[in-house]
């Protein structure tokens, strides 16, 4: 029985502790020694060492007193007792390292934090105005010589404002949902994001009455798909006269003063008739091409001419509407829109560009007034 008995085989862990070169608890103790020896350099470093030994599910100091179930009941004191040691061993190493780590990175903020006083001052990044934003200073500054005031108003109007007041008739293709953003279509007058500035005029005149002479500088939306040329939110200016006596030589004659205190003195205008709800008569207005003067160019396609504006005067209805009587007074409007005058002005070729908000397209900008 004895020799039957010394003949079988010994389990894993009895083999390992029977050989010191295999013993587990010396294992993982070279094991420790070698590896931290090699010094950890990051914090991530440290903390994948620390899990590596001293980790709960697979760290190989608690995998060592998962062995004891193992080994016969004798040897299990003593491994027991090994490990222990082992593991308060590399715990007190993995402290000293932890103490290390914390050291260095508390010496690495202070030598962040540190200011060299020996060297020049560093110049704060002065900001600058955006190029929309230019371009309405520049525009308001030039009717503001011609007698004109600022006027504003909400970006979030009711249909009357917007369409009703204005003339547009309720089967308009600008009421349909897709020209026109909607908020609330079950209001009594529908809200929605105002697709042009025109409601100010409305409000205005309600408010003040004639004579008026006032520009409209806004942000205005439009559902429209994105590309070089369009966007669904953009910037408008419009311009709006009430007073007794006003006529189309008064419109041609405020718009050829415009354009030539904005472009240059010897840019023309051309008017053109078209229809717009809210002016009998109305015309589009085109600039000279202030890149070819008039020649024809890739900018204006071969015209000599870059369309810039609507306008006309102000229908009857609509001085009416607003308690102004059309018998004793007449008006005029236009408007255009500030972002393509920005590309004009600034020659860069993609409207996007104004609405990305990068740094190194904006910094150009920087010093312009």
């Amino acid at each position: 029985m004895k020799d039957e008995e010394d003949k079988r085989p010994s389990s894993p862990v009895s083999r390992l502790t029977s050989t010191g070169s295999l013993d587990p608890v010396a294992q993982v103790l070279a094991q420790f020694a070698e590896e931290s020896a090699r010094g950890v350099a990051s914090r991530a470093e440290f903390e994948r060492l620390k899990g590596r030994f001293l980790g709960r599910e697979k760290g190989l100091v608690p995998g060592l007193f998962a062995r004891l179930r193992e080994l016969p009941p004798p040897e299990r004191a003593a491994f027991g007792s090994r490990a222990n040691a082992a593991k308060r061993e590399i715990e007190q190493q993995v402290a000293r390292l932890a103490e290390e780590i914390s050291r260095r990175e508390a010496e690495n903020r202070d030598r962040s934090d540190a200011v060299d006083v020996t060297l020049p001052g560093r110049a704060g990044q002065i900001g600058g105005l955006h190029p929309v934003t230019v371009v309405r200073r520049r525009i308001e500054r030039i009717f503001l010589r011609m007698g004109y005031s600022v006027a504003d108003g909400p970006e979030i109007e009711n249909d009357r404002y917007n369409f009703e007041a204005l003339n547009f008739p309720p089967d308009h293709p600008a009421r349909d949902s897709q020209d026109t953003f909607f908020l609330d279509r079950k209001a009594r007058s529908p809200l929605l994001l105002r697709t042009h500035t025109s409601p100010v005029q409305i409000r205005e005149m309600e408010k003040r009455g004639a004579p008026l002479k006032i520009i409209i500088p806004g942000r205005v939306y439009r559902n429209e798909s994105v590309d070089a040329t369009h966007a669904a939110v953009f910037n408008q200016v419009e311009g709006l006269v009430v007073d007794g006596g006003i006529s189309m030589a008064d419109l041609k004659g405020t718009v050829e003063e415009f354009f030539g205190a904005l472009f240059g003195r010897d840019t023309k205008a051309r008017f053109i008739p078209t229809f717009f709800p809210f002016v009998e008569p109305g015309v589009d207005i085109a600039a000279s091409c202030i890149f070819c003067k008039g020649n024809g160019c890739g900018k204006c396609k071969g015209s000599g001419w870059i369309e810039l504006a609507g306008a006309g005067m102000v229908h009857p209805r609509v001085l009416a509407g607003c308690g102004i009587d059309p018998e004793a007074f007449t008006g005029f409007a236009f408007g255009l829109g500030l972002d393509r005058v920005a590309l004009l002005l600034y020659e860069f070729p993609d409207l996007r560009l104004l609405l990305e908000g990068d740094v190194r397209f904006l910094r150009q900008f920087a010093r312009e007034a």
